[in-house]
C-alpha cells in the first residue's frame, strides 16, 4: 500500500498552509441554507444543533484530527480504511465518498442559482424556476470551479478562500442583526423551554436530525489532500481546532437569529436567511435595503467556493483509487503542467453535468421524481464513510499507542468519542429513511431510499470485482 501512495505524495505540490485549511474547512462544512431548514422546523432545532455538535461534530473533529496527525497520506479516509481493514473496505469507503459528491454539486448549485436571483432584485419571481436561467447559471458556476481546480491548488485555493469569506460574513451579519433585534423587539418565534424541547416521539419530525448531522459533516475533507499540505501532521489538526468552533457557533446563533426575526411558519426553506437579513436591516432603520442583495451575492460566491472544495477533495480519493487500479488508471494521471489529478476532476464534473441536465430538464416528469429519490439515498451513502471513520478511529485507539500530540489522551476517552460519533451516525441513517409526515405511500420511502443506497453499493462492488480481476 505504501508504494502506491508514495508516488502522488512525491509529485503533488504542497500548496496548502494553515490559513488555507481553516478557510477550506469553513467553506466545505458551513452553508447558510441550513439556517432556513432548521428555523422552518421550529425552535426545537436549536436543541438538535447543540446535541449534534456535542455527540457528532466534536467527535468527528477529534477523530479526523487524530487520524490525520497519525496518517497524513493523500486519500485521507480511503487510506485509513484500507490500512485498517484491507483493500475491499477501503474501496467501498472511497467509492461511497466519491459517488455521493457527484450528486451533491447539482443540488448545491441549483439552490445557488435560486438565491442568485436576489442579487439582481428578481427574488421570489418566476426566474428562479426558469430552466433557461437555472441551467446556464449552474453550469457556468460548476465549470469555473473545475477550471480553477485543474489549474492547481495554488490557484484553486483562492476560490475556496473567497468562498469561506462569502459564507461566513453574511452569517455574522445575520447574527449581529438578530442580537440587535433581541434588545429592541420581542421574538417573532417564541423561544421557551417547551418550544426548544424536541418531540422525541415524532419520528417524522426527527427527520431534521439527519439533515443537521449532514450539515455538520465535512471536516474529513481536508485530510484527503495530506500530500498537498505543508507540515500536515501539525497543520491538519490545528485547522480543525480553529474552524470547528467557528462553524458550530454560526449554525446555532444563525438559526436563533432567523427564529427571532421571522415567524417559523413564514420561513422560506430556500431563502430564509435572506428574509431574516431583510427584516433585521429594516429594524435598524432605512437605508439598509442593500443588505439582502449583498448577502445573496456573498452566498453565491460561498457556494461556488463550496463546489470547488467538494471537487478538490473527492477527486483526490478517485486519484488514489486510480493509482491502485480499481478505477481506470487514467484517474491516477497528473497534469504535466499544473500537477493536478485533472482526469479525476473532469470525470466528476462531466457526471455532475449529466445529473444536472437530468434534474433541470426533467422537471415535472418521472426523471425528476427519480432524481429526488437518488438525492435521498445519497444521505445514506455519504454516512457509510463516516461509519468507517469512527470504526477506524476506535480500532487505532485500542490497538496503537496514543501520540503525545493527541488532543484526547487515553483509550477510554478515545473509545467514548468513537462510540458517540458512530452511534449518532447510525441514528442519522435510520432517521433518514423515515418519510416526511405529509408523504404519500409512506412505506415506499424507506424501500426506495435503502434500495437506492444498496444499488450504489452493489455498483461499487462490481467495479471493485472487475479491478481485482
Amino acid at each position: 500500500m505504501t508504494a502506491t501512495l508514495e508516488a502522488p505524495q512525491a509529485t503533488l505540490p504542497r500548496a496548502m498552509n494553515l490559513r488555507d485549511l481553516v478557510l477550506f474547512n469553513v467553506v466545505a462544512v458551513l452553508s447558510l441554507r441550513w439556517f432556513a431548514t432548521a428555523a422552518a422546523a421550529g425552535p426545537s432545532s436549536l436543541t438538535l444543533w447543540v446535541l449534534a455538535a456535542l455527540f457528532f461534530f466534536i467527535p468527528q473533529g477529534l477523530a479526523v484530527s487524530d487520524m490525520a496527525a497519525r496518517f497524513p497520506e493523500e486519500g485521507g479516509i480511503y487510506f485509513w480504511t484500507k490500512r485498517a481493514f484491507g483493500e475491499g473496505h477501503g474501496f467501498l469507503c472511497g467509492w461511497c465518498y466519491w459517488v455521493n459528491n457527484i450528486l451533491y454539486y447539482p443540488n448545491l448549485l441549483m439552490s445557488t442559482a435560486v438565491v442568485g436571483t436576489y442579487v439582481i432584485g428578481r427574488g421570489d419571481t418566476a426566474l428562479a424556476g426558469d430552466w433557461v436561467y437555472v441551467l446556464p447559471a449552474t453550469l457556468l458556476a460548476l465549470w469555473i470551479a473545475v477550471a480553477l481546480n485543474i489549474v492547481g491548488l495554488r490557484t484553486g485555493r483562492w476560490l475556496q478562500n473567497l468562498g469561506a469569506v462569502g459564507s461566513y460574513l453574511p452569517g455574522v451579519l445575520l447574527v449581529a442583526l438578530g442580537a440587535y433585534a433581541a434588545f429592541n423587539r420581542p421574538a417573532a418565534t417564541p423561544l421557551t423551554l417547551e418550544s426548544i424541547t424536541p418531540n422525541l416521539g415524532d419520528w417524522s419530525a426527527l427527520n431534521l436530525w439527519a439533515s443537521i448531522a449532514f450539515a455538520f459533516a465535512g471536516l474529513e475533507l481536508c485530510a484527503v489532500m495530506g500530500a498537498e499540505i505543508k507540515d500536515p501532521r501539525s497543520t491538519l489538526p490545528r485547522s480543525i481546532y480553529i474552524s470547528a468552533p467557528l462553524i458550530a457557533f454560526l449554525y446555532i446563533a444563525g438559526t436563533a437569529a432567523v427564529l427571532w426575526l421571522v415567524p417559523t411558519g413564514e420561513v422560506n426553506i430556500v431563502s430564509g436567511f435572506l428574509q431574516a437579513l431583510a427584516v433585521g436591516a429594516a429594524n435598524v432603520g432605512t437605508g439598509l435595503a442593500w443588505v439582502a442583495p449583498m448577502a445573496a451575492a456573498f452566498y453565491v460566491v460561498g457556494n461556488v467556493g463550496g463546489v470547488g472544495a467538494w471537487l478538490t477533495g473527492p477527486a483526490r480519493v478517485a486519484f488514489v483509487i486510480g493509482l491502485d487500479r480499481y478505477f481506470p488508471p487514467a484517474f491516477g494521471r497528473i497534469h504535466p503542467r499544473w500537477q493536478t489529478p485533472y482526469v479525476a476532476i473532469l470525470v466528476q464534473a462531466i457526471l455532475a453535468t449529466v445529473f444536472l441536465l437530468l434534474s433541470v430538464l426533467g422537471r415535472g416528469t418521472t426523471v425528476e421524481r427519480a432524481y429526488l429519490v437518488i438525492l435521498d439515498t445519497m444521505l445514506l451513502v455519504y454516512f457509510i464513510p463516516y461509519i468507517y471513520l469512527f470504526v477506524c478511529y476506535l480500532v487505532i485507539r485500542l490497538k496503537e499507542r496514543v501520540p503525545a500530540s493527541s488532543a484526547v489522551g487515553g483509550r477510554v476517552a478515545g473509545g467514548l468519542i468513537g462510540v458517540s460519533g458512530l452511534a449518532l451516525t447510525l441514528f442519522a441513517m435510520v432517521i433518514a429513511t423515515v418519510p416526511p409526515s405529509d408523504a404519500e405511500d409512506a412505506w415506499l420511502h424507506p424501500v426506495k431510499v435503502i434500495g437506492g443506497a444498496g444499488l450504489f453499493v452493489l455498483l461499487g462492488g462490481l467495479i471493485y470485482w472487475r479491478g481485482r480481476r
